[in-house]
């Protein structure tokens, strides 16, 4: 893909409503647009969400709630640390492929348990009505949620239940040929949860890692078992996961053009 108006995807999300439809977005400080891409990488359509702004758009997530499509839009990215309110917007899922502007349905404000942290890789797990937010920084990677219904005109505060196991950390090399930029290559870039809501994905400069929840278990529990390893071609900062709409693989694209959009299948 090397369409000049995204440029800098950072969230990816397979539509729930149109075949080989997946939906992104640009990076911080951009116009608050989605962009309804097809899989072949021809834009179809751009969607103004009316009413906020993209002070740091990091990760999108598609779901069904009452056999209606979302669309949640994480405005979570704070590379400076310096954030005391983030913002959750979750929007209906347009069922026409045209440009349009649209408005929230619902959004969320929250702030972190214990001071600001970035945070780049949000899932939503309709069927708990639980989102899923994951630091970037923190060693291990903590896991935090948020209730997707909450009571509105309050700030909400984010709860830590968790650490993903079994993300593999930089080693000597990644040290040595990038003395910079290779301690950050185990930072978790992005998450999704697979449309029948038993597999957690998430993404890292390296890798991606799947989680597998089982029927009698929250996702604390599934994801202190080490996750799976995938690992995919590389990438120039990939940021961007999402399940494919029939849970089978996983989209996982790139901040950088010309953007690669990759297939993975799923173990």
């Amino acid at each position: 893909m090397n369409d000049p108006e995204v440029a800098e995807i950072s969230g990816l999300a397979s539509s729930r409503l149109h075949a080989d439809v997946i939906w992104v977005h640009n990076d911080s400080f951009d116009k608050p647009m989605l962009y309804a891409l097809s899989t072949a990488g021809k834009r179809l359509a751009n969607v103004t969400i009316a009413g906020v702004e993209n002070i740091d758009w990091e990760d999108i997530a598609a779901f069904t709630l009452n056999g209606k499509s979302y669309l949640l839009i994480a405005d979570t990215g704070d590379n400076g640390g310096i954030r005391q309110t983030l913002q959750l917007h979750i929007v209906r899922e347009p069922e026409q492929l045209h440009d349009q502007t649209i408005h929230p349905q619902w959004s969320i404000r929250f702030r972190w348990p214990d001071g600001p942290r970035d945070c780049e890789a949000v899932a939503v797990d309709a069927r708990r009505g639980e989102i899923l937010l994951f630091g970037k920084k923190r060693v291990p990677a903590d896991l935090l949620s948020l209730p997707l219904r909450p009571h509105d005109g309050v700030v909400h505060a984010a709860r830590v239940v968790g650490a993903l196991a079994g993300i593999a950390q930089p080693n000597a090399e990644d040290l040595q040929r990038n003395p910079v930029y290779g301690r950050y290559r185990s930072q978790i870039t992005a998450a999704d949860i697979s449309p029948d809501g038993r597999i957690l994905a998430v993404l890292n400069y390296r890798a991606a890692y799947i989680y597998r929840r089982r029927a009698d278990e929250d996702w604390a529990r599934a994801v202190a078992r080490p996750g799976t390893e995938l690992v995919f071609p590389w990438l120039a900062q990939a940021e961007a996961i999402g399940f494919t709409s029939d849970g089978k693989g996983l989209w996982i694209s790139s901040e950088r053009q010309p953007t690669p959009l990759l297939w993975q299948a799923i173990p």
